[in-house]
């Protein structure tokens, strides 16, 4: 179920991107308010909701529910680790390697008796 999931969310994440990117921008009819070519407004000055406009509301709102069912069944998950089928290495297969440093003995110094000898 989760694989469905993800396939379907990158297929409408695509697909949201493919119709962002066909819209026409807000700014393409700035230049009808001077006369520059005929302007879509025939339905007021923020024209009708187009296609494209509705299918973008549409993707973004199969976008966000996929997203949230994704988040919701990756955070429940009944398995605790994908290591539980693993045993543990045994101690006889490892060798013990002694990696702590040896103590040096300190020189003696010249001149300066030591407590053991009074």
């Amino acid at each position: 179920m989760v694989t469905f999931l993800i396939i379907i969310h990158v297929v409408v994440c695509i697909a949201l991107i493919m119709i962002v990117l066909l819209q026409t921008g807000k700014g393409a009819d700035m230049g009808a308010i001077f006369g520059g070519g005929s302007s879509q407004t025939l339905f007021g000055s923020t024209g009708a909701t187009t296609f494209l406009t509705k299918l973008t509301t549409g993707a973004a709102i199969i976008f966000m529910a996929t997203s949230l069912i994704i988040t919701y069944v990756s955070s429940h998950r009944t398995t605790k680790s994908v290591m539980i089928d693993l045993k543990a290495p045994s101690q006889t297969q490892t060798q013990r390697v002694d990696v702590t440093p040896k103590a040096k003995s300190l020189p003696e110094k010249k001149g300066v008796e030591s407590s053991q000898e009074k």
